[in-house]
């Protein structure tokens, strides 16, 4: 793959039939930090809100969980039955749906439960477990619905969902990149960390979009944008041995908070014995 070579997704785009597109954004499982970095946009917010109407965004003011909207924008993953009726309701209230960060795209961190028995989790931690009402398994929203869009990240980039609402707007297919990491890094001339440093960077399997936020400060990448295109997680895996790292070690730098993408599960399943 040459350096200037991005590997990316093209989403149709849907026409609009209001000047201004309702849109709605609803949290799942998650910390709000997606949510977060969309009100931290400022006002470039302020400018989405003249440009869409937000019909239920709690975070910024506005509630009506049941109101049809063109575009659903959904944070956090499919974690209780609740959820899963939730997800589906959304579905068919809207005409585009958004999965927006890690863990509406793969699970996000609460999806280490999978490698363990959650049930027996919830009975050591609360003193009335039948009160708590939880899946097994933490899982993205696709495994529940059909998502028209994956937004990665933890946090998600703003203003790479800012540039998907207006290309949706202008009835421009959204475009979204997986290229590895590795060759944003190239193109900024940022030094690579495991070369120079030994550190064990996730960034040859993990898709840019980030702005490299960890290897300009001279740290190691730890996945938190997903799998990129054709990830070999298995030579990572390999390369982070010669490292020194053991295969415990290995399975954190995978399971830390993609744990359940497709490229990443396998090698962080020693996990479920940590």
């Amino acid at each position: 793959m040459g350096l200037n070579h991005e590997v990316v997704d093209v989403v149709p785009a849907p026409s609009f039939d209001r000047r201004r597109p309702r849109v709605a954004i609803h949290k799942f499982s998650s910390c709000d930090g997606c949510q977060l970095a969309l009100l931290n946009l400022g006002e470039g917010l302020l400018d989405l809100a003249r440009q869409f109407e937000f019909v239920h965004f709690a975070e910024f003011g506005v509630v009506d969980e049941d109101a049809e909207a063109d575009i659903a924008i959904v944070e956090g993953s499919v974690s209780t039955p609740h959820e899963v009726e939730r997800i589906r309701a959304i579905r068919a209230r809207s005409r585009y749906l958004i999965a927006l960060g890690a863990c509406a795209t793969s699970g996000g961190i609460q999806a280490l439960r999978n490698l363990h028995d959650a049930p027996a989790w919830t009975r050591a931690i609360y003193a009335q477990p039948q009160h708590i009402e939880t899946l097994d398994r933490a899982s993205p929203l696709a495994a529940f619905a059909r998502v028209d869009l994956e937004l990665w990240g933890c946090p998600v980039n703003a203003w790479q969902l800012l540039a998907v609402l207006r290309d949706l707007l202008s009835g421009v297919a959204p475009t979204i990149s997986h290229d590895k990491l590795c060759q944003e890094c190239k193109r900024i001339g940022a030094t690579c960390v495991m070369v120079a440093q030994g550190l064990p960077c996730m960034g040859p399997v993990t898709q840019t979009g980030c702005g490299v936020l960890c290897p300009k400060a001279g740290r190691d990448c730890y996945g938190c944008f997903g799998p990129a295109e054709h990830a070999n997680g298995a030579a990572l895996a390999a390369q982070f041995g010669q490292l020194g790292l053991s295969a415990a070690d290995v399975a954190r730098r995978f399971g830390s908070i993609n744990s359940a993408a497709e490229a990443f599960a396998p090698h962080a399943q020693e996990l479920r014995d940590v």
